[in-house]
């Protein structure tokens, strides 16, 4: 089922050998349950679509799904995608939610994006007498592995390993000794913070400040001013998302100060701007990740969107796509039947070998072993950053 790719191996042939692996042997559809019958293969797909975040989760799926069905589809049948954009909102993530578990021919969902959401969302997916599983490519709150649920699974990284990469980073390769943290008062903001300063402190560094925000902030000049007048700090960390970010880099700059900036995963996207150079970024996910698998995903992925890169958003949605072809390959296409095939994705089944790496679930639907990446921003561009 894994497939091994050779040196010599083309972008086109990598992707016949993937889709092969997985679609080589037609399926019996369940014959009772939500999911069964129909003339496509239905799967949500939900996350913050109108902001500049859920932009690569989307074209990630599409991009699967258009290999998939041109490939001949699983079992003969096409694999049909129903968006939903939930804005990164708990109550339109519980909306929406309802919406596809009351929606007969859908068999999963990909999703939602953020933490928050996800969490929200966990019981109505978690339905007792038919649960349907949701896989997150990006949700990353630890609180997920605590009240997921079985039903509820991710492809990406913790925020204990984002706040770990990052605090070892700013200490063992930035040579950082002080840290000053801006944290949005959120899932994802939290966890974040709070694992980088257990890490942090544990090498050996002091935090001089740690600030939660939320989005209605006015302005963060009154943090920056006063960690100025403090003495500043060598790195600030930023847990939040792409907007704070950018707020907080033209603050930084107005007031001259020298720190260097770190931020988590929430903030990708903010080096199209041009205005985030030298940034540090955590991420499950790079584009510049050179095995051959990530690449051929880089090259169909901008081939069919006018030359954009794609983010961990868009390479996770991808792997997720595949993920479930697989399982309903393999067990048919009843909601109860492919959450128990994920549930021993890599024990009783082979692992996933994705564009993101080897996937094996553990026992709360988290993967096991996904490593994070610091990268910086050069160009317009995120590049793994030097060790």
């Amino acid at each position: 089922m894994a497939i091994t790719p050779g040196p010599t191996q083309t972008d086109s042939g990598m992707i016949r050998r993937h889709l092969a692996s997985i679609l080589l042997v037609p399926f019996a559809l369940a014959a009772c349950g939500h999911g069964a019958g129909g003339d496509t293969i239905v799967i949500g797909v939900t996350g913050p679509f109108s902001q500049p975040r859920g932009v690569s989760m989307k074209a990630g799926a599409e991009l699967a799904r258009d290999e998939i069905n041109k490939a001949g589809g699983i079992g003969g049948k096409q694999v049909e995608l129903v968006f939903a954009d939930d804005s990164a909102s708990n109550d339109a993530a519980v909306r929406i939610a309802g919406e596809f578990r009351d929606n007969a021919r859908m068999v999963a969902v990909i999703g939602h994006l953020t933490s928050g959401p996800t969490i929200a969302a966990a019981p109505i997916y978690n339905d007792v007498s038919e649960p349907m599983a949701l896989i997150s490519p990006s949700a990353s709150s630890p609180l997920i592995t605590e009240d997921g649920g079985r039903a509820v699974f991710r492809v990406c990284p913790t925020d204990f390993a984002h706040g770990q990469a990052l605090a070892r980073h700013a200490r063992n390769v930035l040579r950082a000794r002080t840290a000053a943290i801006l944290y949005e008062n959120d899932a994802y903001g939290r966890g974040v913070s709070a694992n980088f300063v257990n890490d942090f402190r544990q090498l050996g560094g002091t935090i001089v400040s740690e600030d939660p925000y939320n989005k209605s902030i006015a302005s963060f000049e009154p943090y920056l001013r006063r960690l100025q007048q403090r003495g500043g700090a060598d790195v600030i960390i930023i847990a939040g998302v792409r907007d704070g970010a950018e707020r907080i880099l033209a603050t930084r700059d107005s007031l001259r100060l020298t720190s260097t900036v770190m931020a988590g995963d929430g903030v990708i996207g903010i080096e199209a701007t041009g205005r985030a150079e030298g940034l540090f970024v955590s991420s499950a996910w790079l584009a510049d990740r050179p095995d051959a698998r990530s690449q051929a995903f880089v090259k169909a992925y901008r081939d069919a969107n006018s030359g954009a890169s794609p983010d961990h958003r868009g390479a996770g949605a991808y792997d997720i796509i595949y993920i479930l072809a697989r399982a309903i390959n393999e067990v048919g296409a009843d909601r109860h039947a492919i959450v128990e095939y994920l549930e021993g994705l890599g024990t009783t089944s082979a692992p996933y070998e994705g564009v993101t790496g080897r996937i094996i679930f553990d026992a709360e639907g988290d993967p096991k072993e996904k490593p994070v990446a610091v990268g910086v921003v050069r160009n317009r561009g995120i590049v793994t950053a030097g060790q």
